[in-house]
């Protein structure tokens, strides 16, 4: 992964946690039923999850309480507007960012000395079958305080007032609790630690509760689309919903897609394109086998592409530019069907969502068709980070430097 951290792709953002940080966090962790962690130093994102206090503890999710009970810690103001690099639902970072816009200067105040536990409830205390995500509807955005600080501003209001009654300004006993109070925990007389409830109302999401799964319910009728099969078998045996399930393997989700208006495709404008381009030649790589240069330079270089391309062996030359090779012979005669000619994955690639949709789901669908065809690197890094990292490693070392430069080019 080195070459993506030099290059700035890998986690840039996260933020540095350290010294007094690092045990606000723990007692989040612990308020919210976790075991702290025993790092000295680690980062986090936008949501407070940090890969390296995931590693410790071996879980990626670990700041679930089980699939339906997902959490978020706030230690530093700098969360805001970062990204959230492992979501557990697609529109999590959208939640955070309306956290933020509602609780900004209360969170600027309180994170000073203070942590702020996120609890997102959206009213499903545990899951029990694969359709219970279709119960998601409005998320309750919770807000917890470590050190119960709100209670102790509570109390140091109770201590002043009764410092004004009377004789007791000479309690020297009351002197000492204002002061150990203040000293433990700062004035807290004046500070607003309200942090009222947020509701945050979906629509179509991703989730990656059983095994990962898309609800799509804004079209002309619900899709749930399972990435695993086990799960998928499950959700069809269900009869409470009135919905179209499919896996996502499956050749018929791609028709009721386009059928459904959420999906698109042009052949002809599509090989015009910078996307096409990354997309064939991410599929060349594929194929070459004991080259003689490097494999950046096959892919960048037209002369080599050609001279590697006629190398290959008839099958793979063909699926390489089994693309092209349909709409040479659309021209002559319209009695060819794509499934004969092209290649299906790279025809499933180049597909794009629809163009009436909007932004939000623009970008809901497009991790869908990533997931359905991982082709084009560069949607494949934005859309799908994980499943790219864990990919990157397993490539040759030319690939990943063309897949840097190819990305870092286009951001």
């Amino acid at each position: 992964m080195d070459k993506l951290k030099q290059a700035n792709l890998y986690r840039s953002e996260l933020i540095p946690v350290s010294g007094k940080l690092v045990g606000r966090y723990n007692k989040c962790l612990v308020k919210l039923g976790f075991s702290k962690t025993k790092l000295k130093t680690f980062h986090i994102d936008g949501i407070g999850w940090s890969p390296e206090v995931a590693e410790e503890k071996g879980a990626l999710n670990y700041l679930n309480n089980g699939e339906a009970n997902p959490h978020g810690i706030i230690i530093s103001p700098l969360q805001k507007g970062k990204p959230v690099y492992l979501p557990f639902h697609s529109f999590d970072r959208d939640m955070m960012k309306f956290v933020f816009k509602i609780h900004d200067q209360k969170i600027k105040d309180i994170t000073r000395d203070c942590a702020i536990c996120l609890d997102f409830d959206q009213g499903i205390d545990a899951f029990y079958e694969p359709l219970d995500v279709l119960k998601y509807n409005k998320v309750a955005i919770n807000f917890h305080l470590i050190d119960n600080l709100k209670h102790v501003q509570k109390e140091q209001l109770q201590l002043v007032e009764t410092f004004k009654r009377a004789n007791n300004f000479i309690d020297e006993t009351l002197h000492q609790q204002i002061l150990d109070s203040a000293k433990t925990f700062g004035d807290l007389r004046t500070r607003n630690l309200d942090l009222h409830e947020l509701q945050f109302a979906t629509d179509s999401f991703y989730t990656r509760a059983f095994g990962g799964v898309y609800v799509l319910r804004d079209f002309i009728k619900p899709i749930v689309v399972f990435e695993d099969e086990t799960w998928h078998k499950e959700a069809i045996k269900d009869t409470n919903y009135d919905v179209l399930i499919y896996h996502i393997e499956q050749p018929e989700l791609m028709d009721k897609l386009r059928d459904h208006v959420i999906i698109e495709y042009d052949l002809e404008k599509a090989i015009t394109t910078k996307r096409y381009e990354r997309i064939k030649k991410f599929e060349m790589a594929q194929h070459l086998k004991n080259v003689n240069h490097l494999v950046k330079d096959i892919l960048n270089d037209p002369i080599l592409f050609k001279s590697y391309l006629n190398k290959l062996d008839i099958k793979a030359r063909k699926k390489v530019m089994s693309v092209e090779r349909y709409l040479e012979k659309l021209e002559t005669s319209n009695q060819y069907k794509i499934a004969d000619i092209v290649d299906e994955k790279l025809f499933e690639a180049l597909h794009k969502p629809h163009s009436s949709l909007d932004a939000k789901h623009q970008d809901l669908i497009w991790k869908l068709l990533v997931n359905i065809s991982s082709k084009d690197i560069l949607f494949w890094y934005w859309y799908d980070k994980e499943a790219f990292y864990t990919n990157f490693k397993t490539w040759d070392d030319s690939l990943k430097d063309w897949a840097v430069e190819t990305i870092s080019n286009n951001i």
